[in-house]
């Protein structure tokens, strides 16, 4: 998988936590990192390494849902965590990099922001919410919302064009 994720943007996160931690009466220091935020920068470094077992074995439940809005080609609901990993390779072809800016979590949903663009070919470079519902320690369901549906679809639909009819015809 070609997909990527700094390290140091993973650990950004956790460095800023830890700091703001360390300021002494600063509402923050009371509160340690949620567990599902620290899930969810655990998926980012096996997402940016390409570890799909740590995926499909630690991260992913079996019933995952990820649902991509739009209309495009990878836009809908992968069920299963053979469909989403399928989803992550198609993004992989377009050289797709993702910089975490920002991770909350309440109860069992934890939001993502971060900066998503493609390498291969240029020309997506959105900013990104990602909605995580976490159960048993495990990604049961993700949302993403990319701040610009008109630019993402544009872009799937230039990068993942369809066969043409009669091919299609034929699957």
């Amino acid at each position: 998988m070609n997909v990527s994720v700094s390290r140091a943007t993973v650990l950004r996160g956790a460095a800023v936590a830890a700091a703001a931690a360390a300021i002494p009466g600063t509402a923050y220091a009371a509160r340690p990192e949620h567990p599902n935020v620290k899930l969810i920068r655990g998926y980012y470094e096996a997402y940016a390494a390409g570890d799909l077992a740590a995926l499909r074995n630690r991260y992913f439940a079996p019933g995952i849902r990820w649902t991509i809005p739009g209309h495009h080609p990878l836009a809908g609901t992968k069920e299963g965590v053979e469909e989403v990993l399928a989803f992550f390779a198609q993004l992989a072809r377009a050289g797709f990099r993702a910089d975490p800016l920002f991770l909350a979590a309440d109860g069992d949903w934890v939001v993502d922001l971060h900066r998503g663009w493609s390498t291969t070919p240029e020309g997506l470079d959105l900013t990104w919410a990602l909605a995580f519902r976490i159960a048993d320690r495990r990604i049961v369901e993700a949302v993403n919302y990319p701040s610009d549906q008109h630019a993402a679809d544009a872009f799937f639909w230039r990068t993942y064009p369809l066969a043409p009819i009669p091919t299609r015809l034929q699957q």
